[in-house]
């Protein structure tokens, strides 16, 4: 089973940050995650649960340079 985007898992907030967030399991930042459960680290209890129901990982997806993006708020 696939979804169009994983926007289910719990958050938190970067401390200062006033829009920032991340995975509350592998702490990867939303921007990075993108809604995409590859976006998650693999070791993510996350992605693991919905590997495990049946979800996969879109791994054909071209993914932007991240790197990039500008982090200032």
């Amino acid at each position: 089973m696939k979804k169009l985007f994983y926007i289910d898992y719990p958050q938190e907030h970067f401390e200062g940050q006033a829009h920032r967030y991340r995975c509350a399991f592998c702490k990867q930042e939303t921007t990075k995650i993108n809604g995409h459960l590859e976006g998650h680290l693999v070791s993510c209890e996350f992605r693991i649960a919905m590997e495990k129901v049946g979800f996969e990982c879109n791994q054909n997806v071209p993914r932007p340079n991240l790197d990039t993006t500008d982090e200032e708020d």
